[in-house]
């Protein structure tokens, strides 16, 4: 099994973004994948619907922050964290990271780019794919 993780920007992602995503993804079709995102308003929501089309298993982790939640229907959807927490999570329980930042070079007060440390700093693979 594949086991991918997510982290994106509250705006959503890009056309050029979404491309990249599907290609990212279309190797795998067929494949056993699970997929694990915050189920944040933006790119989660529109990861989880492109990963949901593949029919990829989807595990929601997501954070305490309400408003910013898109309710997205899991296969599983665990108990809400604070973000960095959640973050961490995600990161922890996969064997790579998909990041969809909204700048092209890393900023420091973004989630996104604090996740995408974290994930290099427990040395996983990370593809970013720039807006």
């Amino acid at each position: 099994m594949i086991k991918i993780g997510f982290t994106g920007t509250q705006r959503g992602m890009s056309t050029t973004q979404i491309g990249y995503l599907i290609n990212l993804f279309e190797p795998m079709r067929g494949q056993e994948v699970e997929v694990h995102h915050g189920d944040c308003v933006g790119a989660d929501s529109q990861f989880h619907h492109a990963a949901k089309v593949f029919g990829f298993k989807t595990i929601i982790h997501p954070c305490t922050i309400e408003h910013k939640r898109a309710y997205n229907e899991g296969d599983v959807i665990l108990e809400p964290k604070d973000p960095l927490e959640r973050n961490h999570d995600i990161v922890d329980q996969v064997d790579f990271l998909i990041a969809t930042p909204k700048e092209r070079t890393e900023v420091l007060r973004s989630g996104t780019w604090a996740t995408i440390r974290y994930a290099q700093k427990m040395k996983k693979e990370v593809r970013i794919i720039i807006p």
